[in-house]
């Protein structure tokens, strides 16, 4: 299993300079996690820099791919990730969900970058 987050989702999506990379880890959405939170986020940054039916149609392709709602134990993981790690609480959802369903996590959040089973794609 494999978690874009936010940040590479972006990428993709608005056509920036690591969309093709973050192309060739979403070419299988059957083995891609989106937990909600990235939802959220892609949709708002999207909504807000181009519209709405943007938005929309983005989210409904990340819908092609595992949604993962929160949940007791992924809150719980996020919130000891979060003390541990000193991250935000998005930040700490979305690597709890990775955590918590074995998934490789691919990011170009500077702030996932240093912890344990990230890759790190540093933007130009």
């Amino acid at each position: 299993m494999l978690l874009v987050d936010s940040s590479g989702w972006l990428e993709f999506f608005m056509d920036g300079p690591l969309a093709g990379t973050y192309a060739q880890h979403l070419k299988h959405p059957n083995v891609v996690l989106s937990p909600t939170i990235i939802l959220y986020e892609v949709y708002k940054v999207i909504k807000r820099q181009r519209s709405e039916e943007e938005a929309l149609t983005a989210v409904a392709q990340m819908g092609k791919t595992h949604v993962v709602p929160l949940n007791d134990t992924i809150a719980l993981t996020a919130a000891d990730a979060s003390l541990t790690y000193q991250l935000a609480m998005a930040d700490a959802i979305v690597y709890a969900t990775a955590l918590t369903h074995k998934a490789a996590l691919v990011t170009s959040d500077v702030d996932l970058a240093p912890l344990p089973g990230v890759t790190y794609l540093r933007k130009p």
